[in-house]
């Protein structure tokens, strides 16, 4: 056995991997976030506000794909959360949650619902609990115990819930992972009250006539080659993607980056729409 796996496995029965994880994150985190709050300085004031912390930037943070995910990005244009004005120089937000932020803020009042909070995402979480009951959970619980104490255990292919549970889940940039993701979107849809709403956008392609998966791989260089990123199982097209939502029993409207427009000021992910997701009411 290598020893990186011999390792892995030791700190796992010490139960100290995930709190080691943790810190490690941790420490990477605020090292990063305060020199980009020294970098960005000059550009404070102006721009673009983040609405997460409310601070407001000529530009924010531009994020690359690394090396070796940036053949299949740019082979088939992926919109995954690259480019310019990607993260917040002060609480480095991610585009991706400002644009499911301002779709809460906005389009929902979430106030008292019953929230399945898949993966959770810090910024997402902390709005959600502020006004919700959220249930967090993940297949691999401990990495998100520097957010909450309470997330659960469960996979997204086997929910332990009840039928007509949530009256929103939100499992964001989490379905490329799940090599089963058919089956998760059943029972998504079956843990979901009548009429309640998902959030589940995805990495995708308007370039693409068909998803490209290969559900049984477990090669992360080749998965980072293919897919994008060493634990990615496919890249969906859009219209690929709205087909299985609309097979598994959901309601799906997609509206268009262009129609978007008044979100641009908080730095959303330049030409990612947003998939608008319902169980419909029996």
């Amino acid at each position: 056995m290598p020893m990186k796996q011999f390792l892995l496995r030791l700190l796992r029965r010490m139960g100290i991997y995930h709190p080691l994880q943790s810190f490690y994150r941790s420490c990477i985190f605020y090292t990063q976030r305060f020199y980009l709050r020294l970098q960005f300085k000059s550009f404070a004031g102006s721009g673009y506000t983040c609405n997460v912390c409310g601070h407001s930037y000529l530009k924010f943070k531009e994020d690359e794909p690394a090396h070796e995910n940036a053949h299949a990005i740019r082979k088939w244009n992926v919109i995954a959360g690259y480019g310019k004005n990607i993260i917040c120089p002060y609480c480095m937000s991610h585009a991706r949650e400002r644009l499911v932020l301002q779709v809460l803020k906005e389009k929902m009042d979430i106030t008292d619902w019953h929230v399945l909070h898949l993966s959770p995402e810090k910024n997402l979480y902390t709005f959600l609990a502020q006004r919700s009951r959220v249930t967090a959970a993940d297949i691999q619980p401990g990495f998100y115990h520097h957010i909450t104490k309470g997330v659960e255990k469960q996979d997204a292919t086997q929910l332990t819930y009840p039928d007509n549970t949530f009256d929103l889940m939100i499992a964001n940039h989490v379905l490329e992972h799940i090599p089963e993701d058919e089956q998760a979107m059943r029972e998504f849809f079956r843990v979901l009250k009548p009429g309640a709403r998902a959030i589940l956008q995805v990495p995708y392609s308007n370039e693409l006539e068909d998803i490209q998966e290969q559900k049984e791989i477990n090669d992360p260089e080749m998965q980072s080659r293919l897919f994008g990123q060493k634990d990615h199982v496919r890249v969906y097209s859009c219209n690929g993607y709205m087909k299985r939502l609309t097979n598994a029993g959901f309601e799906v409207r997609f509206v268009p980056y262009e129609h978007l427009s008044q979100w641009y000021v908080y730095a959303i992910q330049a030409q990612e729409g947003f998939f608008e997701i319902q169980k419909p009411v029996i």
